[in-house]
């Protein structure tokens, strides 16, 4: 159940909302207004035009009739009329308009808040579903700016029309307000009781959601195909969507019967009005002119309260789902470094150092590194190697802050890393993960992403002979990835990915030259390959990598790679078992030794006998 606090605090989103757009455009936000408040008061001025017409009428039968003046109030009638259906349209074209650019730029600012979350809360299951939450509030939700702006303009409407029957009755007015107050009361706690619902079946919806995906997506197809996974799917989509319908069904039927019950007692109330109108005109109490304008306003405030009162509870129903957006904004990441942080030399000095360094991931007993103490000079080149799950990318990922240490720290050129401005830490990283994103962008895009901060105005406004091209150029050049340009018909402009038409697919080294390719155009003094070579032919990699020797300059690099082909280049190779250093040495050495490295070459080397 929903308390009163928590409905107040999710009406309160409804004022950041607004804020929000009111900032995106000024103007429309103000036209739009303008216009509503004009219509606000156009009913009341049509219905009170149309009494004097009906009294001008019984008049001239009466034999006190001016054809002059009737003509004239018609005339005044048609004008108002067509001025509320031009403003009426004027209005919609306005409103609609409006509410694309506050998506537009609350889509934006959920993107750029995403961005500037920890990796570690993109792992929580709960912030999953507070995330799909808030992406579903921001088109869906949108509609709230013209419930708002609607609400605001039937109130006004309402209290003209009523100020009317007030003049003539103030009991006309109790029994419009006892109308209409049951069905609003109604409306709004099965308002917050269908948000609760959909509350609690986020995790339900994703699994749906998930479900789609696995069912209807190129990269699963083939399995789904092959391994005959669909009436599987299908069954366990139509379990879950079941649970999820059934509980929305026991609410309708609920809201459906009271939803019944509140409404005759409105219409009641409202028809008593009525009678007491018309029980003044049968004794002549008042005139038909005056008859008129009183039902017709009784009739008009109703439907202008109710439609008040029906987008009042729309509107206190889209700020619970507003609530879910709002509550993402003002998730923070706790790992953010002070703005005042210092900034990462261009160039090392002292190397990398971590000091018994343990990690643990969130949520899990087992730890990923234990007592990691290793010193990684400037310029030297260095190769992680252990079996899956030996903490190596893990190593990495704290290195470049996407987490913290649990205990010991991790020292960049004398400064614990924790104190660099964060931007300028990763910046001085070129990190390809082996689980690179493939962009369903073009194919300078897809390098360029590597350094964006340089090439975004390159890459959004194409000019052969901007440096940006020069440097895109190199880098595909220098990652064999060039060769690719050459044989697309748009180069490389070509769009990559199936999702967009005219886009092609490429293999998995093709996708991984691409890769490279980022990490030489980020031009940072630390480069950091995790697996660069996994889905590429031995000739292709071992040209690869005599590029990459040649080509890393003075750079500091940090090679992860289960290739013992490719580590042999390494100046020093680190051996990692259970989350531990176990060994380390040149490759000779550690052959040598006759150890954890010695057994591995071995059996990688028993393979190609």
């Amino acid at each position: 159940m929903v308390k009163w606090r928590d409905r107040v605090v999710a009406l309160s989103c409804i004022r950041s909302f607004l804020q929000i757009a009111w900032h995106a455009h000024r103007g429309y936000a103000a036209l739009s207004v303008t216009l509503r408040i004009v219509r606000s008061a156009l009913p009341l001025a049509t219905i009170w035009v149309g009494k004097l017409i009906i009294d001008t009428v019984v008049a001239a039968r009466s034999g006190y009739g001016d054809s002059h003046r009737l003509w004239t109030l018609l005339g005044i009638e048609m004008v108002l009329m067509f001025a509320w259906e031009g403003l009426a349209r004027a209005s919609s074209a306005i409103d609609t308009l409006f509410a694309e650019l506050c998506a537009n730029t609350i889509s934006e600012r959920l993107i750029l808040h995403a961005a500037s979350l920890d990796v570690a809360q993109f792992e929580d299951p709960a912030f999953y579903d507070q995330l799909e939450r808030a992406q579903r509030q921001t088109a869906g939700r949108i509609g709230v700016l013209a419930q708002v702006l609607s609400a605001a303009q039937d109130a006004l409407m309402f209290a003209s029309l009523a100020a009317g029957l007030f003049a003539y009755g103030p009991e006309l007015l109790a029994l419009l307000v006892i109308a209409i107050l049951p069905g609003f009361v109604g409306e709004a706690q099965f308002a917050a009781l269908e948000h609760a619902l959909l509350y609690r079946f986020t995790p339900e919806r994703r699994e749906l959601d998930y479900f789609r995906y696995l069912s209807a997506s190129h990269e699963t197809a083939k399995e789904v195909q092959l391994f005959g996974l669909a009436r599987w799917l299908a069954a366990k989509f139509r379990g879950t969507a079941d649970r999820v319908f059934q509980a929305n069904k026991r609410l309708a039927i609920r809201r459906g019967g009271v939803s019944v019950l509140l409404t005759s007692l409105g219409l009641i109330a409202y028809y008593a009005a009525y009678a007491l109108i018309l029980k003044r005109a049968f004794y002549g109490v008042i005139s038909i002119g005056t008859l008129t304008f009183l039902a017709a306003s009784l009739l008009r405030s109703r439907d202008a309260s109710q439609r008040f009162l029906i987008s009042l509870g729309i509107v206190y129903d889209q700020s619970l789902y507003l609530k879910d957006l709002f509550d993402f904004f003002a998730t923070k990441p706790k790992m953010r470094a002070e703005a005042s942080g210092v900034d990462v030399p261009a160039t090392f000095r002292e190397g990398v150092v971590f000091e018994n360094v343990s990690f643990r991931y969130p949520g899990s007993e087992n730890w990923a590194l234990r007592n990691i103490s290793l010193r990684i000079p400037p310029r030297e080149r260095i190769a992680l190697v252990g079996e899956n799950g030996a903490g190596k990318t893990t190593l990495i990922k704290l290195l470049a802050r996407l987490y913290d240490p649990c205990e010991g720290r991790i020292m960049l050129d004398g400064h614990d890393v924790r104190e660099y401005n964060l931007d300028s830490l990763r910046n001085a990283m070129g990190v390809i993960f082996q689980d690179f994103v493939r962009y369903d962008l073009r194919f300078d895009e897809n390098i360029g992403v590597g350094n964006i901060n340089l090439f975004a105005e390159y890459l959004e406004h194409f000019d052969g002979n901007e440096p940006g091209r020069r440097a895109i150029l190199e880098a595909a050049e220098k990652s064999m990835a060039d060769t690719l340009a050459a044989s697309f018909p748009e180069g490389y402009h070509q769009m990559l990915g199936r999702r967009f038409a005219g886009g092609v697919e490429l293999s998995g080294g093709e996708w991984q030259k691409i890769a490279l390719a980022r990490a030489y155009v980020r031009r940072s003094p630390l480069i950091i390959l995790d697996e660069p070579t996994a889905a590429l032919d031995a000739r292709t990699e071992h040209e690869v990598f005599q590029r990459f020797a040649s080509l890393i300059g003075d750079r500091t690099a940090i090679l992860i790679s289960h290739r013992f082909s490719t580590v042999r280049m390494a100046d020093r190779i680190v051996v990692l078992d259970g989350g531990q250093i176990v060994e380390q040495g040149t490759h000779d050495e550690l052959v040598a030794k006759k150890g954890t490295y010695a057994e591995m070459f071995s059996l990688q080397a028993e393979g190609y006998r």
